[in-house]
């Protein structure tokens, strides 16, 4: 007999990363709903998602995060919580945490945490406050209240990473084809993720009691490459060899110092860790604290990193 799918909720669903956790739960079969504020209907971009959510049989629930009432009704309508609320947001998962609370009925939370594990690294400031700060009070936060959780990590996502080889240039759309900035020396090793795929391995997370109060990794073998292993897979599809500029941890690190605190500064000091402390891979995971994806879920397709990159050769 198959096993009843939970019903799931998005919280933040039209953004960038939202949209992806709503048609992934759809895609796998679970009753899906997502909490839209009244606001996102007057803006077109928004109101379209929402459409297509809809058109997906989503069902859609107005409220938000400063209406706590909203907040709890919602909350008892669903069996699991996901919330993928940005960077400016993270905090504001104290209110749904209190609203879980008092719904009394959610069995899993997966808050919005899509990067490194903030419990084994750290940054440097901004991104120390501002990002693994957040994300680490929003954790200890949902383990006081004893909220059974699953915290996702899946490091860099592709759309955001892959998709411009880590070039962070205005009006980039696809990787560069003449020259590239590499962080540090280039060698440590990151793991970079299609969003899609990354709902897939949530989604299948949610009924999992492997994964109950514990922290899912995502680290697909084939998508774990060093900045210098990346570049040269990407000269290896177009054929042709880019002019690379290093900087140094030293240069990068006066660069975030010098410059005003803004999402830039912030991505550099995420980047940092990432790309030249290596803090994705630099660690084991202990079994009683986490588990890989991969493992658990071995028939899940992952796009690798080389598929992902022949769509812009």
């Amino acid at each position: 007999m198959a096993t009843k799918k939970s019903r799931v909720l998005v919280i933040g669903g039209t953004g960038f990363t939202g949209k992806f956790m709503v048609e992934g739960s759809v895609k796998a079969g679970n009753p899906t709903f997502a909490l839209v504020r009244e606001a996102s209907l007057s803006d077109p971009v928004k109101a379209k998602t929402v459409q297509r959510f809809k058109d997906l049989g989503v069902t859609i629930l107005h409220g938000d995060l400063n209406d706590h009432e909203s907040l709890v009704k919602a909350m008892k309508q669903v069996d699991v919580v996901i919330s993928t609320v940005g960077r400016v947001q993270l905090l504001d998962q104290t209110k749904i945490i209190s609203a879980i609370k008092e719904a009394g009925n959610v069995k899993r939370f997966l808050p919005s945490e899509f990067g490194t594990d903030v419990d084994k690294t750290g940054a440097v400031e901004p991104a120390k406050s501002l990002v693994f700060g957040a994300k680490r009070r929003i954790r200890r936060a949902v383990e006081a209240e004893g909220i059974p959780y699953t915290y996702v990590v899946n490091n860099c996502a592709a759309g955001l990473y892959l998709r411009t080889l880590v070039q962070f240039q205005p009006g980039l759309t696809s990787p560069p084809r003449d020259k590239v900035t590499i962080l540090g020396d280039g060698n440590a090793k990151v793991v970079f993720n299609k969003e899609g795929d990354v709902a897939a391995y949530m989604i299948r997370a949610v009924d999992d009691p492997r994964t109950l109060n514990k922290t899912l990794y995502i680290s697909p073998p084939k998508n774990t490459l060093s900045m210098n292993e990346l570049v040269a897979l990407w000269e290896k599809k177009i054929g042709k060899s880019l002019e690379k500029t290093y900087l140094s941890e030293e240069q990068v690190l006066k660069t975030i110092q010098v410059s005003p605190v803004v999402p830039a500064t912030i991505l550099l000091s995420i980047n940092h860790s990432v790309f030249v402390k290596g803090v994705q891979t630099n660690f084991t995971v202990e079994p009683t604290l986490g588990v890989e994806a991969c493992e658990l879920y071995p028939d899940v397709k992952y796009t690798s990193i080389e598929e992902y990159l022949s769509h812009f050769a």
